[in-house]
């Protein structure tokens, strides 16, 4: 964990364990930020269970998935998200909006979800501020940075994760831009006390027990770690600065062409690493036809999203093979699927 902090410039009060992807390094994390929040009010969850606790708000602006699964797993629900506005343009949360809230939230606990490259445009919430709301008004800190935290390694974008070492609690994941195989989440957190009164294990036949036998939610696991430090050995903070940085700039080339076509839209500037981006005038029916070309060519894979209401789709940069040949390949892709459907 320690060459993994030093890869994300966390600092060293950050405790990390691997679990089996970013929907259980969430989880893992969120139930740690419940075992926080109830004991503000003198509530025990991990002991007392979720009896006659009281709610929790969870505020976000557009949260991943797994965020809202982890929120039914631990009882807490999926209605316990609030959506806080974004900025104008954005898959960004308004600070001025978050800070109306946390007002209101009158010194209560309260979990506050950043996203660290939104899933669907790559976009960054401004941890900076929404990291000195969480100070003034009591509240905990949690950034999902699945794949956007890796924008550490590239001294381009590090600046969008200003003020990350305020957060609680974070995660990653390592199929990504660490490109080892699935299933491998990271999650750390500056509260491992907490964490270990979640997660604990006693029982005779276990001993004492390694640490992270209390960490995360498996008893049994596999080794994680090895993959991950092989490839930090063979690439180092060089190899990933290289990876991340032509990584996002083949997606600056995608969304420029896409920009550019008469026959595509670009929903968002290109952040990082993903292109969002749809069909000019297309209804859902079209551009799913138009993926399911495109899946047929056999070049290409790209997913179906919403964006604004509006059928999307989504292009995302990770994989450390990938180069220009493969954008080039990729736009020819587009060109020729699009004149088949005859948009």
């Amino acid at each position: 964990m320690a060459l993994l902090r030093t890869l994300f410039a966390l600092s060293d009060d950050f405790e990390g364990a691997f679990v089996s992807g970013a929907t259980q390094a969430n989880l893992a994390a969120l139930a740690t930020a419940r075992q926080w929040a109830l004991q503000q009010s003198g509530h025990d969850v991990s002991e007392e269970g979720l009896w006659n606790a009281p709610r929790i708000p969870v505020l976000a602006g557009t949260p991943h998935a797994s965020i809202l699964k982890s929120l039914s797993i631990l009882g807490m629900g999926r209605q316990s998200v609030e959506y806080i506005p974004s900025l104008p343009g954005r898959q960004a949360v308004d600070p001025s909006a978050l800070a109306q809230r946390l007002v209101a939230n009158d010194g209560k606990p309260a979990i506050v979800v950043a996203s660290a490259g939104e899933v669907n445009t790559g976009d960054f919430d401004d941890l900076e501020a929404l990291g000195e709301l969480c100070r003034t008004y009591g509240a905990w800190l949690h950034v999902d940075g699945a794949f956007g935290l890796f924008a550490a390694c590239d001294p381009a974008h590090a600046h969008l994760l200003r003020g990350l070492n305020a957060a609680d609690s974070i995660t990653t994941d390592g199929h990504k831009w660490l490109n080892v195989p699935y299933d491998s989440g990271i999650v750390f957190t500056r509260h491992i006390t907490l964490q270990e009164q979640v997660f604990k294990a006693a029982a005779a036949y276990l001993g004492a027990g390694p640490d992270l036998l209390h960490r995360t939610p498996e008893n049994s696991r596999r080794f994680r770690a090895l993959p991950a430090w092989m490839t930090l050995m063979a690439y180092g903070r060089a190899g990933y600065q290289e990876l991340v940085a032509r990584s996002c700039r083949l997606a600056q080339q995608l969304g420029q062409h896409i920009e550019q076509s008469a026959r595509f839209e670009l929903l968002s500037p290109v952040h990082l690493n993903i292109v969002c981006f749809t069909l000019a005038e297309a209804d859902t029916a079209q551009r799913d036809r138009f993926l399911a070309l495109l899946q047929r060519d056999g070049q290409v894979l790209l997913t179906p999203t919403l964006f604004a209401g509006k059928p999307a789709i989504r292009a995302a940069f990770v994989n450390w093979s990938t180069t220009e040949q493969d954008v080039e390949r990729v736009i020819a892709a587009l060109e020729r699927c699009v004149r088949e459907i005859k948009l």
